[in-house]
């Protein structure tokens, strides 16, 4: 399995039909409170609004934090997925991604998602992500590359764990988003994005590259985009937004890696 490979036809039996869908870790994972995302016709807006209304007694687990554990990721509308089983009911599917690369599944990234949010695929083959943006468009290596354009343009926006989509991003989620937008199916998770990627000397990373930072005796888990080198656009959790950044010490002091993912 490749870390970053442009796909042209992946097998599916069904593709999502809803702007957003999360992807959850068993159909008894999502809390009262994720009832609008859950809905045949989910509301994200209305989820995260109250997700965030709850945010000031997040010991209750009610607010974003408490995602953690319950939530895998999302999938966005006309993403390819394979159904694999059914609940007992038919409410929710298991199902996995082929459009987010995962060591947890060959086939892609596996989760729960309520059935009425899929609907079946015309084609078993279907083509790849559309490139949305210009991969040529400051890919030299300033900080105009297109990946760093496109993280900017959601700079400010709040950390959602797991997040895909320009509702909220998590670490490598934003990663997943901007190489989907450059027609290319990257790895999901941030340890996967560090294991499957190009390695890169940390000390000669150039715009577009990514750093990867762990804890001592811990697997990989944040990773951010490379604007020139000490400098980084990442979501960031401990900070709450998306931010660009000269790397605090805090982050230097995980930095462990960096990579390359190639360009289409």
């Amino acid at each position: 399995m490749s870390s970053s490979v442009a796909v042209h036809a992946v097998t599916a039996t069904h593709l999502v039909r809803v702007p957003v869908t999360t992807v959850w870790s068993s159909p008894g994972s999502p809390r009262p409170v994720d009832a609008p995302v859950v809905a045949d016709e989910p509301d994200a807006a209305a989820w995260l609004a109250a997700l965030d209304a709850r945010s000031a007694d997040d010991e209750s687990g009610d607010g974003r934090l408490g995602l953690h554990g319950r939530v895998e990721s999302q999938l966005l509308a006309g993403e390819p997925v394979v159904v694999t089983e059914t609940n007992e009911s038919g409410t929710w599917s298991h199902v996995v991604a082929p459009w987010q690369l995962s060591p947890k599944d060959d086939r892609g990234y596996p989760g729960w998602v309520p059935s009425a949010h899929l609907t079946p695929a015309a084609e078993t083959l279907v083509e790849g992500p559309t490139p949305v943006i210009d991969a040529s468009a400051g890919a030299d290596g300033d900080d105009n590359h297109p990946s760093v354009a496109e993280a900017r343009r959601h700079l400010g926006l709040p950390y959602l764990w797991s997040g895909v989509s320009p509702l909220g991003f998590d670490c490598s989620g934003l990663v997943l988003h901007t190489w989907r937008l450059l027609g290319v199916v990257v790895a999901r998770d941030a340890y996967a994005q560090a294991e499957l990627a190009t390695s890169v000397a940390v000390d000669a990373v150039q715009a577009g590259d990514l750093y990867f930072f762990a804890r001592p005796g811990r697997r990989i888990h944040h990773v951010g985009i490379v604007v020139r080198p000490g400098r980084m656009v990442h979501a960031s959790e401990t900070g709450g937004v998306l931010v660009e950044e000269d790397l605090p010490a805090e982050r230097l002091a995980t930095l462990v890696a960096a990579g390359r993912l190639p360009m289409p």
